[in-house]
């Protein structure tokens, strides 16, 4: 192999200290960035919040690297994230209050279920995308709903409505009813013994 292609792979092109500085400058600014856009952005509810953090990936990528493109500078900077993104999460666990200030604190959309119209607003959520997404969890519509709420990473969590006693009890009876439905029928299907 070639000494250059070692030396272009492995030569820093930016001091370590900028290569350490750069990723923990970025991440604090996305940490605060999507904290203040929401929890709608974590959650993906459309087409546009993909896009808006797919290209936020690649429009960060150069203010994290720099002008350096060297494998060296690349694992350094990686490193320095992991390195940022564990402390955080270390910090943050032994200090609850901290915590629910960065993470924010779940919103509950749908109450008893009721449509929670200004909670939905505050979070930019249309009934469509509530919809979708209880789709997604296997409820066939909002009206299955007791509970929905956006949890801090984004995710919508929902709690389908138990039916109530008496229509549990309705829902018994008509089944022991068919049960003897089918015995009668069974019966009277069956043909009669023979008289002596």
């Amino acid at each position: 192999m070639d000494a250059k292609l070692w030396s272009d792979m492995l030569h820093l092109g930016v001091p370590v200290l900028e290569k350490i500085l750069r990723p923990i400058l970025v991440y604090a600014f996305l940490v605060v960035g999507l904290r203040l856009a929401g929890k709608r952005e974590l959650a993906q509810l459309n087409a546009f919040d993909l896009v808006v953090l797919l290209t936020l990936s690649n429009t960060v990528q150069n203010a994290i690297i720099g002008d350096d493109n060297s494998v060296s500078g690349g694992v350094i900077g990686a490193t320095t994230l992991l390195v940022v993104n564990y402390a955080v999460v270390r910090f943050l666990y032994g200090h609850e209050r901290l915590d629910q200030l960065v993470e924010g604190a779940a919103t509950v959309l749908m109450d008893h279920g009721e449509i929670q119209r200004q909670q939905l607003q505050q979070e930019l959520i249309t009934i469509v995308e509530l919809e979708t997404a209880a789709h997604k969890q296997g409820l066939g519509s909002l009206d299955e709903v007791e509970r929905a709420v956006i949890e801090t990473g984004g995710t919508i969590s929902f709690t389908a409505k138990k039916p109530s006693a008496e229509s549990t009890r309705h829902d018994e009876v008509l089944a022991r009813l068919d049960a003897i439905s089918c015995q009668l029928t069974a019966v009277s299907r069956s043909p009669t013994a023979p008289s002596v």
